[in-house]
């Protein structure tokens, strides 16, 4: 069953178009890769499929239901969990302050949180503010975890931090995956990111040019794509 569906969208900043015509789709328990350069419009179709930025033309569609001129609260109501790029962690609240925030009722709690990440558990009590980069990151995808979401959008899941923090951020996603949770994933570093995704999308200059499985993801493919 397809849990999102974006078809042909076109996103503007101001006068500038970022988008232009960006297709992609993500079944209930797939974990999709978002993939592209810097600057080839991941970002801006995270904040579209949010309502961060309103797509112009073009349709979203999330559990059946047109969410392209919703609200983002009322967006991430109906399932949808955020992880930003720079994880944007509230600084001035506790660890554990910042988990029930946004808490909705489901299986997720501080305990199936701290379980999963067990630093955190260590650090309930502690500003988000005195955490390292690292574990402000788990604690994004803590915090979106805890609003019980059918759909997890990590942007940037792995950026910037330490090769040890890395690989307890990818295991995490495993985990994730193996309990069904659907994913939209963006990052750079593949040998981690391939393994993890059934399909990937690819942006290039705004537009979807390519989709399909890992495996079919060919050296040729990413350098004309992926390669700096």
């Amino acid at each position: 069953m397809t849990l999102l569906r974006v078809a042909g969208i076109e996103t503007f900043y101001g006068a500038s178009q970022a988008l232009f015509g960006v297709d992609l789709d993500i079944a209930e328990g797939e974990v999709v890769a978002l993939m592209g350069r810097n600057g080839m419009g991941k970002t801006t179709t995270i904040r579209s499929i949010c309502g961060l930025n309103r797509p112009r033309s073009g349709a979203i569609e999330f559990g059946g239901a047109a969410i392209d001129r919703r609200q983002p609260f009322r967006i991430a109501r109906l399932g949808i969990g955020l992880v930003p790029e720079g994880r944007r962690c509230f600084p001035n609240l506790t660890v554990r302050e910042n988990l029930v925030a946004a808490a909705r009722p489901g299986k997720w709690t501080i305990d199936g949180v701290t379980g999963l990440f067990p630093r955190l558990g260590e650090r309930l009590g502690q500003y988000a503010s005195t955490l390292s980069g690292g574990e402000q990151q788990m604690l994004a995808i803590g915090r979106a975890l805890m609003t019980n979401p059918r759909l997890v959008i990590l942007d940037e899941a792995t950026e910037g931090l330490a090769p040890v923090i890395r690989q307890d951020i990818w295991t995490a996603i495993r985990k994730l995956k193996a309990e069904g949770q659907s994913i939209l994933v963006v990052d750079k570093t593949m040998a981690e990111l391939l393994p993890v995704a059934d399909r990937c999308v690819v942006l290039e200059k705004g537009r979807t040019v390519w989709t399909g499985r890992p495996q079919e993801l060919t050296e040729d493919l990413q350098d004309r794509y992926l390669g700096v």
